[in-house]
């Protein structure tokens, strides 16, 4: 056992980190091209999930368009992305583990609250927090405001968002980022996926002593 009850609060990105989202939000991005006439790439934007969604937005619509393209992405959302997005291998006994040792999850995601909770719940993924749309550097304010020890995600942006926390950063190369790109941003530890995290916790957790 790790000595933490009571003290241990773990962070986790969403997308790509606990859950595979890319074919329900390919799935959305197809109806948002044929309901606005716009083109997007859904492979090339599932392949480099991360950044918020007006980022990625931009790449395809002009920017008088782009704020009427997140609305109307977000109405799809619930239709069309929740139910096609599953666990990542080790998700839920991640979760599991944080909670058996007496500790709280608190999700970390670019994405909305509430459809990251519309997820969450679809696959009975229990946690105890979600903090929603930040991104990078802005994901820090809720980790500390949160107590977090160490988080976990599988963007580059993610180990930025520990680094600026001043905890470690756990990544994981289930998303777009190598390890060599995850280390390089400054990860403390990194993973193929999360079967490993119970193993890489107690080493982790001294280093945010």
């Amino acid at each position: 056992m790790i000595g933490v009850a009571g003290s241990l609060v773990v962070g986790f990105d969403l997308d790509m980190t606990l859950i595979d989202s890319r074919p329900g939000i390919a799935a959305a991005f197809h109806e948002l091209s044929a309901r606005t006439g716009v083109y997007v790439d859904a492979d090339a934007a599932v392949n480099r999930l991360g950044p918020p969604l007006r980022h990625e937005l931009r790449h395809w619509f002009p920017p008088e368009r782009v704020e009427e393209a997140v609305d109307a992405y977000r109405a799809l959302y619930p239709t069309y992305a929740i139910t096609p997005s599953v666990p990542l291998p080790g998700a839920v006994e991640a979760v599991e583990t944080v909670h058996a040792l007496g500790g709280r999850v608190v999700v970390v995601t670019s994405k909305l609250g509430r459809l990251a909770r519309l997820h969450l719940d679809h696959l009975g993924l229990v946690v105890d927090e979600v903090a929603g749309d930040l991104f990078a550097e802005g994901k820090a304010t809720a980790l500390t405001d949160h107590g977090a020890r160490l988080y976990v995600g599988d963007h580059v942006a993610d180990m930025v968002a520990a680094r600026t926390a001043a905890i470690p950063g756990l990544g994981v190369t289930t998303g777009p980022c190598s390890a060599d790109e995850l280390w390089a941003a400054g990860a403390s530890e990194v993973l193929g996926d999360l079967n490993g995290f119970r193993g890489a916790l107690t080493g982790l957790l001294r280093l945010a002593l």
